[in-house]
């Protein structure tokens, strides 16, 4: 999960996604729910972070911080 992947510029934002596309952002999603579950923040906490306005990296940044200071 160290490894970090650049989809900008890929695809329009109104085309829709490959299969092997929509595979590959449900594992992401599906590891960023894990992370959050390991680091005490649910699904709903982390949409409602979305939605005032975090972006996804500040949402991924604000995890790995919880992540260091549980260790």
């Amino acid at each position: 999960m160290n490894e970090i992947y650049s989809v900008e510029g890929e695809c329009s934002p109104i085309e829709p996604l490959s299969f092997s596309q929509r595979r590959v952002l449900h594992r992401a999603v599906a590891k960023i729910i894990l992370l959050g579950d390991e680091v005490g923040v649910n699904i709903d906490q982390m949409i409602l972070l979305l939605q005032s306005g975090l972006t996804v990296r500040e949402l991924l940044d604000y995890l790995d911080t919880r992540t260091r200071e549980s260790a």
